[in-house]
């Protein structure tokens, strides 16, 4: 379907904004100016203004001329982490929290402040985490259907800090690493930061297009893929067994790695096996604790091969020395008397009620998304502008995300997500509606 004219300058306009081409202040050319600039009507000219002032990217001032504006929200949004009113509601992150958490803390804390090994949590400790610490984690993922040589397992704060090691230790500047044409932006930003050249795979409704990848892995040098195969963010898909069995095959045939992302899987009863059960030797493995149990508790894991452990070591020790120990302790006693299963339990149950709001109050909309995840897209409409749908939900104190920060390929589409995970349950109902409602009745053209 062609892009209407008009779109297609709105769009060239907001890009140069959102990136700095166009800085804060520069006057843009008048609308008889660039309708006889890029060969448009007036009309069509005065209608890209209107729809940059309704996106609150441009301001006119009377007799002056059209301006671009100082953005309150910088570029990234969905990715930089953003206050919100205290009398707003963020549909952006999910930092979901469960009752009596809290209390389970603080008797954590007075079970550690107790123990005879307190003075050892003051020192450094091993860049990998501590012996016992991390038999903890190989335990946890065992029962995960995931063998876990304690010998491969790394500590590290937090699931974003596993990625980043795992960028630095296995591949470098320039080097082309396959990723969904929609991801997670964590990862996007770890790319930016390291010069690699993401390469995106079309989707489809149920992961990858593999045909795609396989061709992609023919015709460039691909390094690694990076792939979320048990819930994808942003679009919730479960891979099936047989795709995950042709994804690592393709791998091994072309000698890429594998870089898989658990940090949602835990919200999926009864998956595939994880891709690392089944391809170990060529799979980094990436999840943590932040979303299962609390996101104040920065502690993740990687399972890595033999043969990179030494060089993830080395980023560890580069980056931070070591997860702190105190945290770590107190994480690897919830994983073993089952505190962590327990609270992965609850946050399923959770984020099911949460969607089965979200499927009641966003009725007439195209939800995407799966039914125990914290969070669901919404297409839009062919005519829509997620931009403006956004500024007007912040207008009504509502924060989500458009696509743009989940998107690898040139084309963004028009389309939100929405985290389900950050409000109680009746101001998460009436904030849906109202999103439904500004969805529908926004004249977007």
């Amino acid at each position: 379907m062609a892009v209407p004219r008009y779109k297609a300058l709105v769009d060239a306009f907001a890009s140069d904004i959102r990136t700095g081409r166009l800085t804060a202040g520069a006057r843009l050319p008048t609308h008889r100016a660039l309708a006889a600039r890029e060969g448009v009507a007036l009309v069509t000219a005065t209608r890209v203004y209107a729809e940059l002032e309704a996106m609150g990217l441009v301001s006119r001032e009377q007799g002056r001329g059209t301006f671009v504006r100082d953005l309150a929200v910088p570029p990234g949004q969905g990715i930089d982490r953003q206050l919100v009113a205290t009398d707003g509601v963020d549909l952006n992150f999910n930092y979901p929290s469960l009752p009596g958490q809290a209390g389970l803390l603080r008797q954590a804390l007075r079970e550690v402040a107790a123990s005879g090994d307190l003075d050892s949590l003051l020192h450094y400790q091993p860049h990998s985490g501590r012996p016992q610490d991390r038999a903890s984690i190989g335990r946890h993922l065992g029962r995960r259907g995931i063998t876990a040589d304690p010998d491969r397992v790394l500590v590290v704060n937090g699931a974003q800090h596993g990625l980043a090691i795992t960028v630095m230790a296995t591949l470098n500047a320039g080097d082309v690493v396959a990723v969904d044409a929609l991801t997670y932006p964590g990862f996007k930003v770890l790319a930016q930061a390291f010069r690699l050249d993401l390469e995106p795979i079309p989707t489809t409704a149920d992961g990858p297009n593999l045909d795609a990848l396989e061709k992609l892995c023919a015709t460039r040098p691909v390094r690694a893929v990076y792939t979320m195969p048990t819930l994808h963010n942003p679009l919730g898909w479960v891979m099936t067994e047989t795709d995950r069995l042709r994804l690592i095959k393709t791998a091994r045939r072309h000698g890429v790695l594998i870089i898989e992302d658990a940090s949602y899987a835990y919200l999926v009863e009864n998956p595939p096996p994880p891709l690392v059960a089944t391809a170990p030797d060529i799979t980094v493995y990436v999840s943590g604790l932040s979303k299962s149990i609390a996101t104040g508790l920065r502690v993740g894991f990687v399972l890595a091969p033999p043969t990179t452990v030494p060089q993830l070591e080395r980023a560890i020790r580069a980056t931070t020395w070591n997860t702190p120990a105190l945290t770590t302790a107190i994480a690897c006693h919830w994983l073993d008397d089952g505190t962590a299963d327990q609270l992965e339990a609850q946050k399923r149950e959770d984020a099911k009620a949460r969607q089965a709001i979200a499927v009641q109050e966003l009725a007439g909309l195209p939800l995407v998304g799966h039914p125990s995840s914290y969070f669901t897209w919404v297409p839009l409409p062919d005519d829509a502008r997620a931009d403006r749908l956004t500024a007007t939900l912040a207008r009504h104190r509502i924060s989500v995300s458009t696509a743009e920060p989940f998107t690898t390929s040139a084309h963004t589409p028009q389309a939100i997500r929405l985290a389900l995970g950050s409000t109680d349950l009746d101001s998460l109902r009436s904030t849906l509606s109202t999103v439904r409602r500004l969805a529908i009745e926004d004249p977007f053209t």
